[in-house]
């Protein structure tokens, strides 16, 4: 892949020269995992970074109960298993493809050694850390509020970060049409409670699914963040 095609697809390398680029990227392997293939597994040890060149992932933890909790979801732009790498510890987490994903990879040693040898690079790693820990702690905070406030947070979030626009309209996003098991679990409400949410802004005319390319549009990013920027005392 390209350099300049890469650092306009992930903004975590907006301002990292071409040089130090190009030698992670030779480095780099490209996979292709279908939908419902795990990607990376809970407990293993970091040897890689991955980069979602297409395609969708969701991040989940096994339950004491045996049952798998859905944490985030990330589209293409985004990047996942920095972590085990960066605090050399056993993954916590596992990372499957919701649908057909194109995943770079980039061996962790090589990664690191870039990240010294960039700093403009390590610096941009920072700030998307702290974006995802503010996200994190947004997450915390809304867990007293309405599920509606709860799902429109999502949504938001997810059409903002990766949504592609209908025709450049700046107040629509078209996403991935997330199962409403993870798309619940996101937002930590009941399933059955986000479809009834999902149907309600449909009749409203603000989100439409097409089923058949699984697509979930977001016909009216503006008045879904009126919705989840409402709270209760």
């Amino acid at each position: 892949m390209e350099t300049d095609n890469f650092s306009q697809l992930f903004p975590l390398f907006s301002e990292s020269s071409k040089e130090s680029l190009a030698s992670m990227l030779a480095v780099a392997w490209h996979n292709t995992y279908p939908a419902g293939r795990a990607i990376l597994i809970e407990d293993a040890w970091g040897n890689a970074v991955y980069f979602i060149l297409a395609g969708w992932v969701k991040v989940r933890r096994l339950l004491p109960n045996g049952d798998f909790t859905t944490l985030a979801i990330l589209g293409p732009g985004d990047f996942f298993g920095e972590m085990a790498i960066l605090d050399q510890s056993p993954r916590s987490t596992d990372v499957v493809a919701l649908c057909t994903a194109e995943v770079l990879s980039v061996p962790a040693q090589k990664f690191t050694l870039t990240l010294r040898q960039d700093p403009d690079l390590h610096y941009r790693m920072l700030q998307l850390m702290a974006q995802r820990l503010r996200l994190t702690n947004a997450r915390i905070e809304l867990a007293h509020q309405p599920s509606a406030v709860k799902l429109a947070n999502v949504l938001v979030n997810l059409g903002r970060r990766y949504g592609q626009r209908n025709g450049g309209n700046a107040h629509t996003a078209v996403i991935f049409n997330v199962p409403i098991k993870d798309l619940a679990d996101v937002a930590n409400i009941s399933p059955e409670e986000a479809q009834q949410l999902l149907d309600k802004l449909a009749a409203k005319g603000w989100v439409k699914i097409d089923a058949a390319k699984q697509q979930l549009q977001i016909q009216s990013l503006p008045q879904l963040e009126q919705l989840a920027q409402q709270s209760v005392a």
